[in-house]
């Protein structure tokens, strides 16, 4: 393919992708549901599951596998783009007085869940090998299955209690803030399977990694931090220019994380958390919201590449009773260890159980950890 062939069919695709999925958000808001269930439902119905099973030609002309590095390359932006959002916004403060609760609901629903995603991968490891999977999976892989299950979905459970008016609720702030706590541990834990796991080419042993990414920490949260503050509290950059620079730091931190053989949400999550908030403690209004714009406009992107590893047509008997049995087995851990343990904190039997069920949102986070096994 020409490279003018090639930008031809990268910008009609473009065009297809964003005009989809924001008309699938838009229809999603007007049936009550969040603006990125509709995106990631448009996502996958781009791929070859549907668009690629209904109309196989119109996909090979719409989606060649020429344009698949540049699609790639967005997603892999508005994932920095996203992360960084997500890690300025990260407040355990939040916990307040239900901090007890909160961290009882948020150690049970990340314990129980890995417990079974790890038992199961090794119970079921002949299934699992019918369907590719070594014999004997390395603790890297076990690990995985584990925090498969156990992750939520932060940004659609936030979207959730925020358009159900249930931000100022007790369920709504335990919920948030454990899936805030959760969601540390399970990209803690992520982060040492990859490391372990290693990848593709990786120069260097996991131990001299680990020591590398824990000096790398340490730099930005030391050093990277202090810097952030003197340049956005004394200095009056225009928002523009302080928006161009933060994210130019976020995909630098993304782009080392990459290198020592993690993926760049660890990075671009980590530039995100050493940016300081502003002299009260609050977000940045004139940051965050250009941040939320660029991440929504590009997302789609990451979706419409996940998709293309959704391949429900592909599947033979197992691969369905698999797929059954890991989103049951994802559902009922999750809400019977959140109910549970809210309940053992003092909730009401609904206000637990609105707990259990907000924690088990799954979708854009859960696909991000995929990715990066994958």
């Amino acid at each position: 393919m020409s490279p003018d062939s090639l930008i031809t069919h990268f910008v009609g695709a473009s065009a297809l992708v964003l005009v989809a999925a924001h008309a699938a958000g838009w229809l999603a808001r007007r049936l009550k549901q969040p603006y990125i269930v509709g995106q990631l439902s448009a996502g996958i119905a781009l791929g070859p599951s549907l668009l690629g099973s209904l109309a196989p030609e119109a996909y090979a002309t719409l989606f060649p596998a020429a344009i698949g590095p540049a699609l790639t390359g967005f997603a892999q932006l508005a994932l920095v783009v996203f992360l960084f959002a997500v890690g300025y916004e990260l407040d355990l403060k939040i916990l307040g007085d239900r901090a007890r609760t909160s961290l009882t609901v948020a150690l049970a629903s990340f314990v129980v869940p890995m417990a079974v995603g790890c038992g199961g991968a090794l119970l079921f490891r002949e299934q699992l090998h019918e369907l590719g999977m070594p014999r004997d999976p390395s603790p890297a892989m076990v690990v995985f299955a584990g925090i498969a299950l156990s992750i939520t979905a932060v940004p659609v459970l936030t979207a959730i209690v925020r358009e159900n008016e249930l931000s100022r609720s007790v369920p709504g702030v335990v919920a948030v803030s454990a899936a805030g706590v959760l969601d540390a541990v399970c990209w803690t834990v992520l982060a040492g399977a990859l490391m372990d796991g290693g990848g593709d080419g990786a120069a260097l042993d996991w131990p001299w990694r680990v020591v590398l990414a824990v000096g790398f920490v340490t730099v930005m949260v030391l050093a990277a931090r202090p810097l952030l503050r003197r340049l956005l509290w004394r200095t009056r950059l225009e928002p523009s220019l302080r928006l161009a620079l933060l994210i130019g730091f976020a995909l630098g931190s993304a782009w080392v994380t990459h290198s020592l053989g993690l993926h760049v949400i660890f990075g671009a999550l980590l530039a995100g958390v050493v940016v300081p908030r502003e002299e009260g403690g609050t977000l940045d209004p004139d940051l965050l919201r250009p941040l939320h714009d660029v991440s929504s406009l590009l997302l789609p992107f990451f979706f419409v590449v996940s998709g293309q590893s959704v391949a429900l047509n592909s599947m033979d008997g197992t691969g369905w009773a698999v797929l059954l049995a890991v989103t049951v087995l994802a559902v009922v851990t999750k809400i019977g260890s959140g109910t549970l343990a809210a309940r053992l904190g003092g909730l009401d039997r609904h206000e637990a159980r609105t707990v259990g069920v907000l924690l088990s949102a799954r979708g854009l986070t859960e696909l991000i950890a995929l990715d990066a096994g994958l």
